[in-house]
């Protein structure tokens, strides 16, 4: 089978779990990357063996014979950059989230629709092994009806974080801490519980000196009638603590824990299954809170656009987690309840 060839956008921070990741896999290879710091580009070609680099990505776009790219750049870049590459009949692999506001989000979705080519939100953390256990036993209705849910992120950034770049921390570009680092948690509550009715929330910056928020709590109504809770922090002391997902229905109680639901921390239902055997089989110990998912969504990529597989997560999936977050955003600045679905 022909190789899938990748060209990457931004070689920052979660660009490693992009090289490292497509490394691994069979009948794909990143044959570009770029940055507009050349120095950081460079640095990557050197690590990863990447044979080309650039410092506009527009050229690498024209340039390349691409079959898809791999957006890795701040969050505000995403729709444009994904655009510009579907205008030129190139698939779009964005990192989370796909955009910071509906209305570039919707516009990334119609051109990648327009131009007819694939549009991926990476949200690795759904393919946890705890976690897909965790979905697998809501799809077999093993809880019952659902009653709660709860997403937990109590992590740390020092100051020294956010002053890597300008970006950071920025409404423009970045968003907070329900944006950035809780997305990927907001994405797994509402995957898991089913469409959101209605959210409260709370924001504040107790410990940065940041335009966004570090610290947030927010209620979450589903349709079904169960209520959800979110608490996110970027201010635990002294080092990254928990990122979990909690459950409980009226069969059964569950927690996947550690710091990026990576194990099994309680698991308990009224009647067995067999797959009550596998909780200490799924437990993963990642070196960062990246976790180890990469490698499993960008096999499911290669595999989607080998026509072997659909999409974990497509760009409708990937609007939802966005929608809930903006929802909270909403109501911390209006301090009112606010609806879903949203408009713009």
């Amino acid at each position: 089978m022909t190789d899938i060839r990748f060209g990457l956008i931004g070689c920052g921070r979660i660009s490693g779990k992009h090289f490292e990741a497509i490394a691994r896999i069979e009948n794909a290879e990143i044959v570009a990357c770029t940055d507009i710091i050349k120095n950081k580009a460079k640095a990557a070609s050197e690590q990863f063996g990447i044979k080309t680099i650039y410092t506009n990505y527009k050229i690498m776009l024209d340039n390349e014979q691409l079959d898809a790219v791999l957006i890795c750049t701040p969050s505000g870049m995403h729709p444009e950059m994904g655009i510009e590459a579907a205008n030129r009949k190139i698939h779009v692999v964005t990192e989370k989230p796909m955009a910071i506001n509906l209305k570039s989000a919707d516009a990334l979705v119609k051109a990648c629709d327009d131009n007819r080519v694939e549009l991926f939100v990476v949200k690795q953390n759904r393919l946890n092994p705890a976690i897909q256990l965790l979905k697998k036993a809501i799809d077999k209705d093993r809880f019952g009806r659902l009653f709660s849910a709860n997403a937990t992120v109590r992590w740390t950034r020092p100051q020294s974080y956010y002053d890597l770049a300008k970006w950071r921390g920025t409404w423009e570009f970045d968003g907070g801490a329900f944006m950035n680092q809780a997305s990927h948690y907001l994405d797994l509550i509402q995957w898991l519980m089913g469409p959101v009715e209605s959210v409260m929330a709370f924001t504040a910056t107790m410990n940065h000196k940041i335009e966004t928020e570090d610290q947030g709590a927010g209620l979450i109504h589903f349709r079904s009638g169960a209520i959800g809770v979110v608490e996110v922090s970027m201010n635990t002391f002294p080092k990254n603590y928990e990122g979990s997902v909690t459950i409980m229905g009226e069969n059964g109680t569950v927690k996947i824990g550690g710091i990026a639901v990576n194990k099994v921390d309680h698991w308990e239902f009224k009647d067995y299954d067999d797959d009550d055997k596998l909780i200490e089989t799924v437990a993963t110990n990642p070196t960062s809170v990246y976790g180890f998912g990469h490698v499993g969504y960008l096999q499911n990529v290669v595999d989607a656009l080998s026509g072997k597989a659909t999409a974990n997560t497509d760009g409708r999936s990937g609007r939802k987690s966005l929608e809930l977050i903006l929802a909270m955003y909403q109501s911390a600045k209006t301090g009112s309840k606010v609806a879903l679905p949203l408009t713009y």
